[in-house]
């Protein structure tokens, strides 16, 4: 059984971008994917993972991402990534693993944790360094804190030296010599003794890339909208805390606010006159467009260009 090298970065556009379904839900666990999706395809999703130094708290996550329905949908129908049964593939790939390819995964991980050491090892000595220059401290050379029997030398020398002087003129009884490890004393950093623990945010490799399938996720109504929406370049993120379905970008989240409360209707569907003023209010005074749109009848072929789909945006007036 062969298995596929890791993709690079920049060659992820001649890739499928496998999404995990885990529990109903749509996930995304490798960082330059995530990267790859909202920069490319303005696709940002939800982060949902707890942070390792601080996983008592939930007001800053961090990978995986959790995807819509809707933004699965648009990336299917595009040909850019496709859905993985992540319980059944998993069972799958333990079944057929075999013991040179779990070896030679666990040597692959002993590499990345020996270079990760290093880095460390690395980042730490620098660190160190630049805290002696700001002490106006002298950084020690390798030879002189690689042998500290002849540093303790030195100093018993230089105390006897100073003890035959003073005794010239008056006795006393001899200092006790200066420890070698004054407070800002560091040893030459040498090789780490152990690597560090790498764990994996995917399993590829080894497991082997599975067939992309041409399963399309359900998708609620709205589906139109959202892929009208994405048509016209904007970033589109769950609009729960507005009380929207959709929350509508001009650019990425992290540089611009919204500009839209996006909430899609079918073209028949009945609605009451006072959804659309509290629409309308509530978006005035968060600074937003009230937007509604639906997909009409004749053209519903032209779904996944995000055509056929027509908007109306609704303001309150304050009269």
């Amino acid at each position: 059984m062969t298995h596929p090298k890791p993709v690079a970065p920049d060659r992820l556009s001649d890739h499928l971008i496998p999404i995990s379904l885990v529990g109903g839900r749509y996930l995304v666990f490798d960082i330059d994917v995530i990267t790859y999706l909202r920069a490319q395809h303005h696709i940002c999703g939800v982060l949902t993972g707890s942070i390792p130094h601080l996983p008592q708290q939930n007001v800053f996550l961090g990978i995986p991402i959790e995807l819509m329905p809707e933004e699965v949908r648009l990336l299917v129908e595009k040909g850019v990534a496709f859905i993985v049964d992540d319980v059944a593939w998993h069972r799958k790939g333990l079944k057929e693993l075999r013991d040179e390819d779990k070896n030679a995964f666990l040597q692959t991980l002993e590499t990345r944790g020996w270079d990760a050491a290093k880095v460390a090892e690395q980042w730490a000595k620098e660190r160190s360094e630049n805290a002696l220059k700001k002490q106006g401290m002298k950084i020690p050379t390798s030879a002189e804190t690689s042998s500290p029997a002849a540093t303790q030398e030195e100093v018993g020398s230089a105390n006897k030296s100073d003890n035959a002087d003073e005794s010239l003129f008056f006795n006393s009884s001899p200092p006790q010599p200066p420890s070698p490890r004054g407070p800002f004393h560091r040893r030459a950093p040498t090789t780490p003794s152990s690597p560090h623990i790498i764990t994996p945010t995917t399993s590829y490799p080894p497991l082997p890339s599975p067939q992309p399938t041409s399963l399309l996720p359900p998708v609620p109504p709205s589906y139109p909208l959202y892929a009208h929406l994405h048509s016209k370049n904007y970033f589109l993120s769950p609009g729960l805390r507005f009380g929207c379905q959709y929350l509508a970008y001009p650019g990425d989240p992290l540089r611009f606010h919204s500009h839209f409360l996006a909430v899609g209707f079918g073209w028949d569907e009945e609605f009451s006159l006072l959804d659309l003023v509290a629409g309308g209010r509530l978006g005035t005074g968060v600074k937003k467009g009230f937007l509604i749109g639906g997909l009409e009848p004749e053209n519903e072929r032209e779904v996944r260009e995000g055509d056929g789909v027509k908007t109306f945006c609704i303001e309150w007036g304050g009269m």
